[in-house]
């Protein structure tokens, strides 16, 4: 018998001698149940440590380490079919994405698609932490011999840990696999708390004690809170979405996942929460293949100091390290990366995905364009290699609030704008990039289009106009349609360069993209497939016949500063079609005027349900 063989029949009669899961079993051990799945299946040995630990188990059990019996192996196998009930016992094909929206599912019935994440998110997150946790012990108890020796040596420094959460805090105990003593109040009177809602309030505040950093990260719901005297959750529906949680299979500890697979499994939650609640979700969630395009555009090399000033949930910053890692896999040197939003619920999603990635994101809180968060010491707004950012779109502009703006943004840079916002962020932008700085920022189509060819002076031209005339913008994508989850229209990626290189200086890469857009229910989504050749052709900057055409700066003043790919991409490259410019420009403009519509109609709609 090789030495796998018999470390894994002896851990299978452990398990039939003492009546233990696998489960139960790593918890004796102080490993995980990933680890003890892999000794019992011969893929992996325990280490000197770890055989000690087993050599006690097997003690206790009766067990001979040397001729462990077929019947306690049957025995074992049985432990586990049993403990587990109608489950099966071989490895589940479902996704982790499926298994995460079965549990909002779960809820379905207690809350509208758009207060799930106020619930999953924070759970979700709890039980990261709590998986890392074991993790972490269980290095320890490789170190110190056994598992009780490695808490107590957490109890007397938490600084050996990433966060140290206290015993009713931790998932086990939360689930009900492992008992905990609740003692008393001063007064005597018992703490054990009523059902699973109270407890989980509990536990998050519990880690907040412990971990001060969480604080309005984690503990940002209440899980037992109650209106009209009934529960928000009923506590039966909250028990099972923990049961789903729970599932060994679905362990979210550091060797368990990659995270570049949780973030796509945490952002398939956002999506989710996303397209069953409309703009109030959209807001902070740009889909995960935009994302990744901007990424892969910027090319983001290691040290390089990345920002998103309206953050959300910090995806696109959490990318471009992703990106940069897929670059540069041996570089031990992370981004810098800082980013600041304004919601406190999307600035607690920004934290949690940043720590879910194990990614160091310097955040703040606050209105970018009034209070931008990030300055010198002298007072100047930061400056950074790479900005990516998806404001929002066709918000209203007062230039009188910014008449007297302390960062001279505006009248220094093609002038203060008088209708949408969009260019203001793109001034905004070019105030935080560096020398050599590089955006790439997500706007509304109409924003590279809205004044061109109108006889009228329009404020969105000039800024058009002044931007292109210094040879700032190296190019405009445009996005398919029905792709974003507040809008059914079609975006488009806006990229500046503070230093263009030679090959492009004085022109303009314009790739229309609409044509790689697969068809979805209820959203469209690019390709994975398609993600990385994009980039390639935009950054190689070559014609693709339909596809991208570089047009020469005096090309787009011939044209009014129409930036929009449409309008040069497929049979107008030339712009000596009159008939065709116009029928575009006029399409662009309805296209644009029918967004704020129904946008508007949206926000009147939310009023009249808040007053009902």
């Amino acid at each position: 018998m090789t030495q796998s063989s018999a470390i894994a029949a002896t851990l299978r009669a452990i398990r039939a001698k003492l009546d233990l899961t696998q489960e139960q079993l790593a918890e004796r051990l102080g490993v995980s149940f990933a680890t003890v799945n892999r000794w019992e299946g011969g893929s992996n040995l325990p280490q000197k440590a770890a055989r000690a630990t087993i050599a006690a188990l097997a003690e206790e059990a009766g067990v001979d380490m040397d001729d462990a019996a077929p019947n306690d192996i049957d025995a074992a196998e049985k432990v586990t079919r049993r403990r587990a009930g109608s489950r099966s016992t071989t490895p589940s094909t479902k996704s982790m994405e499926q298994m995460l929206w079965d549990a909002a599912c779960s809820i379905r019935g207690e809350k509208d698609a758009a207060k799930f994440k106020d619930y999953l998110l924070p759970l979700l997150f709890l039980k990261r932490l709590s998986d890392v946790f074991d993790d972490e012990i269980a290095r320890l108890a490789e170190e110190y011999g056994d598992r009780d020796t490695a808490l107590e040596i957490a109890e007397e420094d938490h600084e050996l840990l990433r966060f140290y959460l206290p015993p009713e805090a931790r998932w086990s105990v939360i689930s009900g696999r492992q008992a905990f003593d609740w003692s008393n109040d001063e007064q005597d009177r018992p703490t054990r708390p009523k059902d699973i809602g109270e407890h989980l309030t509990r536990a998050v505040r519990a880690v907040v004690r412990q971990n001060p950093t969480l604080s309005g990260v984690i503990d940002v719901v209440d899980f037992a809170a109650e209106r009209n005297g009934e529960r928000d959750i009923n506590p039966a529906k909250l028990r099972q979405v923990v049961e789903t949680f729970s599932d060994p299979r679905y362990r979210l500890g550091l060797a368990d996942v990659q995270p570049d697979f949780l973030g796509r499994a945490y952002e398939y939650l956002l999506r989710k929460f996303a397209e069953g609640s409309g703009q109030s979700a959209g807001e902070f969630f740009t889909p995960t293949e935009v994302g990744f395009l901007m990424a892969h555009i910027m090319r983001p090399r290691p040290g390089e100091e990345c920002h998103d000033y309206a953050c959300g949930s910090a995806g696109l910053l959490v990318k471009l390290q992703l990106v940069a890692r897929e670059l540069d896999p041996t570089s031990k040197v992370p981004l810098k990366l800082y980013g600041q939003e304004l919601t406190a619920e999307s600035y607690a999603v920004a934290q949690m995905n940043a720590i879910i990635h194990d990614m160091n994101v310097e955040m703040a809180r606050g209105d970018t364009m009034i209070n931008p968060k990030f300055k010198t010491a002298t007072g100047h707004i930061r400056t950074y290699d790479i900005v990516v950012a998806n404001p929002m779109w066709n918000q209203p502009f007062n230039p009188d609030i910014f008449a007297d703006d302390p960062f001279d943004r505006f009248r220094t840079q093609g002038g203060a704008t008088t209708g949408k916002g969009d260019w203001a962020w793109l001034q905004h932008t070019m105030a935080c990039l560096g020398e050599r700085g590089r955006a790439a920022v997500v706007l509304d189509t109409g924003a590279v289009t809205r004044g061109s060819g109108s006889k009228n002076e329009d404020k969105e031209r000039n800024i058009r106009k002044w931007f292109v005339d210094r040879d700032l913008i190296d190019g405009v994508i445009l996005l398919p349609d029905n792709l974003f989850y507040n809008t059914s229209a079609a975006g488009v990626i806006v990229v500046l360069s503070r230093r263009k290189p030679a090959a492009r200086k004085d022109k303009i890469v314009l790739l229309n993209a609409s044509r790689r857009v697969q068809k979805g229910r209820p959203k469209s989504f690019i390709s994975e497939d398609d993600i990385r050749p994009l980039a390639a052709a935009y950054l190689k900057g070559e014609p693709v016949d339909g596809e991208l055409i570089v047009v020469d700066r005096a090309k787009i003043a011939e044209a009014d500063y129409n930036l929009s790919p449409s309008r040069w991409v497929g049979g107008a490259a030339g712009g000596d079609d009159a008939d065709l410019k116009d029928i575009l420009d006029r399409f662009d403009t309805i296209s644009a005027a029918e967004a704020d519509i129904s946008r508007n109609l949206r926000t009147a709609l939310a009023k009249l349900r808040e007053l009902a």
